[in-house]
């Protein structure tokens, strides 16, 4: 391969990645996917996967070139995941491939699935397609964290995210924490929002801020947009979620909005609740919630990715009991100090040694606006636990 072609499939590649993004929010329990379809150095067609049952970007892009009065006959095409070779929702990407002709066929990554991996591309060398892999591949497995890991463990991809002080703080003892940071980080915080399909709180935050839990405009940021509503989670062993509350009386409570209460719970505002929004009676032992029960419950209703904003204690309870995956933490220049501040991540019992603290690896640092953001994946330490 020359130099000029290497730079060429790069540059079609990462123009394939930004148009996956596009489906951020819209493709779950799908993987963002985009596809770049060339013949001698010009475009021919392009796309991305929309929505779950429609098409996916290989069959978009070839569609694509065909509005545009392009053959895909000898083409080359760039696709950021391995092409699926099982019938779904819709036909194997693969057979169309080989019906249209094309030539070479350039891919980032390989199917998550163990029983399919490779299995597309073998399909297709067996045909007579040059198929190459590996090109962003790193890229392309990042934008689908959350897709990646449901396919294998069937739980959803958590993410904790706090907006901070420097010295650890997420509101006054009165509880005033608006605005901590600026609206460049509350931007991003919404970007995170977008990229989920369930945001989870306690019901402490729920009672002292009354959140929508939604994605909406932050002025003076860049627009987050989700195109469906997230499923807000509610953690509240004794059920006490106000009955007015946001989340309990808009549009969307009654499809949207989950209560997880434990065994003790009482029945009558649990019949309340029922009454307006979807309740959860958890199993054991009824001062906790079991978070291993919970995922495996959200991954059974197809929730790819939960976005954890849930105050210092369940934030600790995901990040201590090892059931987080990535921390997106952002630190504003300023300090609060005191003990009656409550911090991001608190807890009845912390890390005893520095061997046991929670450890960050891939960790990227931003400057937004005034403020810090920070992210990085959690080291595990010992196989994931369903």
């Amino acid at each position: 391969m020359t130099h000029a072609t290497a730079l060429f499939d790069r540059k079609q590649m990462l123009r394939a990645l930004r148009l996956a993004r596009q489906g951020v929010g819209s493709t779950s329990p799908n993987p963002l996917v985009g596809a770049v379809l060339t013949r001698r150095g010009a475009v021919l067609g392009e796309g991305y996967h929309h929505r779950a049952g429609l098409p996916h970007a290989e069959i978009e892009a070839l569609e694509d070139a065909r509005r545009r009065g392009h053959s895909a006959r000898g083409a080359t095409l760039y696709v950021t995941l391995e092409p699926c070779s099982t019938h779904g929702r819709t036909p194997p990407c693969t057979e169309a491939i080989l019906a249209a002709g094309i030539r070479r066929v350039v891919v980032a990554a390989t199917d998550p699935n163990p029983r399919h991996a490779g299995r597309g591309l073998e399909l297709l060398r067996k045909a007579g397609v040059q198929v190459e892999s590996g090109l962003l591949r790193e890229a392309s497995e990042r934008m689908n964290e959350g897709f990646n890991h449901w396919i294998l463990h069937h739980t959803p991809f958590v993410t904790v995210k706090a907006a901070m002080t420097l010295d650890g703080k997420i509101a006054t003892p009165s509880g005033d924490s608006k605005w901590i940071t600026g609206p460049q980080a509350r931007g991003i915080g919404m970007s995170l929002r977008a990229a989920a399909d369930a945001i989870l709180v306690g019901v402490n935050t729920l009672i002292a801020d009354n959140p929508s839990l939604t994605v909406r405009p932050v002025a003076g940021a860049r627009p987050a947009i989700h195109p469906r509503p997230l499923l807000r989670v509610i953690l509240d062993t004794r059920a006490r979620t106000p009955l007015d509350s946001r989340v309990v009386t808009d549009a969307t409570a009654a499809t949207h909005t989950l209560v997880v209460v434990g065994g003790k719970a009482p029945a009558a505002r649990i019949a309340a609740l029922r009454r307006q929004v979807t309740v959860w009676k958890a199993p054991g032992a009824p001062g906790r919630i079991p978070l291993g029960w919970l995922l495996r419950r959200l991954g059974r209703l197809g929730i790819l990715s939960l976005l954890v904003e849930g105050g210092g204690v369940v934030n600790a309870s995901f990040l201590l009991e090892r059931r987080a995956h990535r921390a997106a933490f952002f630190y504003a220049p300023k300090i609060l100090g005191g003990e009656d501040s409550p911090r991001g991540v608190a807890g009845a019992r912390g890390a005893r040694s520095l061997q046991e603290a929670i450890s960050l690896e891939g960790i990227e640092w931003k400057r937004v606006g005034a403020d810090l953001f920070l992210t990085g994946r959690i080291r595990r330490k010992r196989p994931e636990r369903n």
